[in-house]
């Protein structure tokens, strides 16, 4: 049986990022009137670089979305892709591209960000029933062509996450120490980009991100995360949705800022290209 192969956006080498002029610093959330989380959450957040357990769908809601995805990624295997194949999909799946300006989930990216925000990405990672792939720590803003670093991604539970089936693991607090050095990934650890960080343990706690379907987790993009491979009979998938402040620029030549969605905000610089929601899926052919 073939090892699956994730599939990720493409970026910059190690060393076209070495050369790039990036703003990798924490900024914390400056919002005084949040209108979704709370103060105490945004403290938390600044704190330890997460929130996780927000309930955003009820069961009849996420049930629906379950449903669609099950559509999605039964047509896009039969087509030859994999449970990791369906990236940038706002701009292929009509309902993908309304989750992102959903306003339970804009709401609480603006608390964290500001008012003026981008839709930035968006990826189902899906781990099947007894899936081998584990993807080790790092930092998202370690390998992404974007400055400054004030992106944050919302993880939607599709499917139940736990302990059994892979669920996301961070370390709390590791986004305050700025970008960390890490080594090339080995073939086999199935890496974003093969970065690993070294020397985890020394910035935090590692800490499970349980959900259940219908939950998010936020995470900035500084934050150490990574997950293990699936040993149960479950599957785990989760939708990612990625936002960054207005002001965030992506580097050009690696086509970021061509998908990046105007969600709330005037990008009176033009940089984000601000693609229209697709009028039906692509992959889905009805």
């Amino acid at each position: 049986m073939s090892r699956p192969v994730p599939t990720f956006k493409t970026g910059p080498s190690s060393d076209q990022l070495r050369a790039m002029d990036r703003d990798l610093r924490f900024h914390p959330s400056t919002t005084q009137n949040p209108s979704a989380l709370t103060h105490e959450q945004i403290a938390s957040f600044n704190r330890d670089g997460y929130l996780k357990g927000l309930r955003i769908f009820d069961d009849g809601e996420i049930a629906a979305h379950r449903r669609y995805f099950d559509r999605l990624l039964a047509d896009t295997m039969a087509a030859g892709g994999s449970s990791y194949s369906i990236s940038s999909a706002h701009l292929k799946c009509g309902r993908v591209y309304d989750l992102m300006r959903h306003p339970r989930l804009v709401a609480r990216a603006q608390d964290i960000l500001g008012q003026e925000i981008v839709g930035l990405a968006s990826h189902f990672f899906c781990k099947m029933p007894h899936d081998p792939v584990s993807i080790s720590w790092h930092q998202d803003a370690s390998f992404w062509p974007l400055t400054p670093s004030k992106t944050v991604t919302i993880w939607l539970a599709i499917d139940d996450a736990d302990t059994e089936n892979s669920c996301m693991r961070f370390v709390a607090g590791s986004h305050r120490h700025g970008h960390l050095p890490y080594r090339q990934s080995g073939e086999e650890e199935n890496n974003l980009f093969n970065q690993t960080a070294l020397d985890v343990a020394k910035y935090g706690e590692c800490v499970d991100v349980e959900l259940k379907a219908g939950e998010i987790s936020m995470h900035s993009d500084l934050l150490l995360h990574s997950s293990e491979s699936n040993r149960s009979a479950r599957r785990r998938c989760g939708l990612t949705l990625r936002y960054c402040a207005m002001e965030v620029r992506a580097l050009p030549g690696f086509g970021w800022a061509e998908e990046g969605v105007v969600i709330s905000g005037v990008d009176s610089a033009n940089h984000w290209g601000d693609p229209p929601r697709p009028e039906r899926d692509l992959i889905l052919a009805s």
